[in-house]
Order: C-alpha cells, then sequence, then structure tokens
C-alpha cells in the first residue's frame, strides 16, 4: 500500500509515525501548496516526492492511495477527485460535510470498485474490541455517557475576533465534526444507529459550535456525547447495565485502558501495544488493501454513512448550516 499525503498538519505527523510500523504500507509522495511546508515532514520521514500540484499527486503512477488530511470543507472534492484518478482513499474525519456527499463518494468507489476509507482511530482500536466482547456481562444497558473535552487556544482567538478553521463554518467546522464525532463513532459502532439524535449546542455567532450534548436514543437506553473546546472536564465512556458498567478513561480518539466493573469488583483491560493511536487503523486498512477485499471496506463504509446521518441530523438540529448544505 504505497501512500500519497494531502495536507501537513500534526494528524499528517502522527499518520507517518504510525505508518512507520505497518509492514507493506508505506508513504512515497506528499502534497502541499508549498513545498517548505511538507519539506520537514519529509525528511523526518525519508519520503522523495513533494508535490505542489494536487492533479500531480493523483497522476503519478507509484501511488496506490491517497490519505486526505486537509480542512474539513475539502475532503470531498478531493476525494472525488482522487478517486475519479482511479485512487483508493483515506479520508480524514468528519468523513465530508453532508450525507449527500459521502453517498457520492460511497456510490463513485463501488462504481469503480475502489477502496475509500473513514481515517476514524477508534473503532479499529483492541480495546474496543474488549467493550465489545464484554457488554453482554452489563446486563441490560441503561445509560451510556461520553465526555471529550480540549479546551483549545484557538477557541480564545476566536474571541479575540479571528476565526480559525475548526471554527469556521465554511471551512466545516464545529466541535460536533472536530471531538464529538468521536464519540458519536463509539456509539454507533457498539450500538447501531439510533432512532433519535438530537443536539444541544452552545453556539457562537449563531452558526458554530464550541461545545455541546448530543442526545442519541435506542430503543432501551439513551446515549448521551458530550464534547466541549471551549471549557475544561473529565473526559471519559461510561456504558452502565444492570449488573455493572464499563469505564473507558480519557479521550474517547484513544481508549488507552478499559475498567470492567461486575458486582462490585473492578477489572482494568488493555489489549493496546502501540502507543500510537492511528496504528491500528492504518494496519486494518494494510489487512484489507492486501488482500482486496472489497467487502470488508464497503461495510466499513456503511458505518461511515450512518456517523454521518447522526452527524448531520445533530448538526441542524442545532441550526447549523455549511456551504455544502446548499449544493
Amino acid at each position: 500500500m504505497r501512500i500519497g499525503t494531502v495536507g501537513t498538519g500534526f494528524i499528517v505527523d502522527t499518520f507517518l509515525s504510525a505508518l512507520a510500523d505497518v509492514e507493506g504500507a508505506s508513504c512515497v509522495a506528499m502534497y502541499s501548496r508549498k513545498q517548505e511546508s511538507a519539506k520537514p515532514l519529509a525528511d523526518k520521514y525519508n519520503i522523495g516526492k513533494i508535490y505542489t500540484k494536487l492533479t500531480d499527486l493523483y497522476q503519478d503512477s507509484a501511488v496506490d492511495v491517497i490519505y486526505i488530511a486537509s480542512p474539513n470543507s475539502l475532503h470531498y472534492e478531493q476525494a472525488y477527485q482522487a478517486l475519479e484518478y482511479g485512487k483508493h482513499v483515506i479520508c480524514e474525519k468528519p468523513f465530508t460535510a453532508t450525507v449527500q456527499e459521502t453517498e457520492e463518494l460511497v456510490r463513485m468507489a463501488k462504481n469503480k470498485q475502489l477502496m475509500l476509507f473513514e481515517a476514524i482511530s477508534n473503532i479499529y482500536l483492541p480495546n474496543i474490541e474488549l467493550v465489545k466482547n464484554n457488554i453482554e456481562k452489563l446486563g441490560p444497558v441503561k445509560i451510556v455517557q461520553c465526555n471529550y473535552t480540549q479546551l483549545s487556544s484557538r477557541y480564545f482567538k476566536l474571541l479575540d475576533g479571528e476565526t480559525p478553521n475548526v471554527f469556521n463554518p465554511a471551512f466545516a467546522g464545529g466541535v460536533l465534526g472536530d471531538l464529538n464525532i468521536y464519540n458519536i463513532h463509539l456509539v454507533v459502532h457498539l450500538f447501531g444507529k439510533p432512532d433519535q439524535v438530537s443536539y444541544d449546542a452552545n453556539l457562537y455567532n449563531e452558526n458554530i459550535d464550541t461545545s455541546g450534548v448530543v442526545t442519541m436514543k435506542y430503543p432501551d437506553f439513551t446515549a448521551v456525547c458530550t464534547a466541549s473546546k471551549d471549557s475544561l472536564g473529565d473526559n471519559a465512556m461510561l456504558i452502565q447495565g444492570e449488573k455493572g458498567f464499563i469505564k473507558i478513561p480519557g479521550n474517547s480518539n484513544a481508549c488507552s485502558e478499559v475498567y470492567l466493573s461486575l458486582d462490585g469488583e473492578e477489572t482494568r483491560l488493555n489489549a493496546q501495544t502501540n502507543e500510537n493511536r492511528l496504528y491500528s487503523e492504518i494496519a486494518a486498512f494494510q489487512t484489507i488493501f492486501a488482500s482486496h477485499d472489497l467487502d470488508a471496506c464497503y461495510e466499513q463504509l456503511d458505518h461511515t454513512l450512518n456517523v454521518m446521518n447522526v452527524y448531520e441530523t445533530a448538526r441542524k438540529d442545532a441550526g447549523i448550516t455549511f456551504p455544502a448544505d446548499k449544493t
């Protein structure tokens, strides 16, 4: 799996670091509007080619897969173009700005028999498999709570009159897609698509969320997903049942440990050996790619579509609109 990257942010550095540990996968080229932006990463990971024209990357026959880590609003267009050029695609979360964009990308990937993945770290982590394997021990689940809070320096820039991308509707920003999307992915991965979705958001200038609570209602329980970039909090996921609970402390994008509490006795579980949270997802993509298992790839796209439906329903419930909604 020979990868070409789009973007030069911190997530690309994390991705390339994890990629170095995945057998059979490598990065062979990078794209950046300015060569000097990509050069430090290219030098760090011994990547020989830097393109400043995106179509040059798409036309490189040595590249099998395009990894897209650009601003959210560019995901759809760049992924669409990559698929048009016959490239497989790994696209960072949130996958696109709208459900319609996701549906169009899925349709094109299937028509061209290409692979299309959402880069979402937590659902591929071994610890989440442990959670899945132990949920039944809790008895009937009654409440699910998730909190991912990360007070951001960019929030204070927003208050000072700047408009960072993460808080810019034009770039499909907001805490829902930046942090709460991890909570939503976990809940949908573990329990499927909910029956009802609502979003109570703290809005800045009426159209960008800096914090908020997504409520996902299932037939027998309710999941509450909280995320914030404008306050401090205690991060964890808690799944409560009649016989006990499972707690995942810390950020929901990493899930570095799991605690199972039954009948008052607590057991610590941990199946993760690689500290880089992106390793497991890249290893999964490499396995699917190497075996050309389109069914496995498209099964994951069904999950992505379910998450995108929750994401868009929540966003619109809070009155948040993006330019992509008008297309």
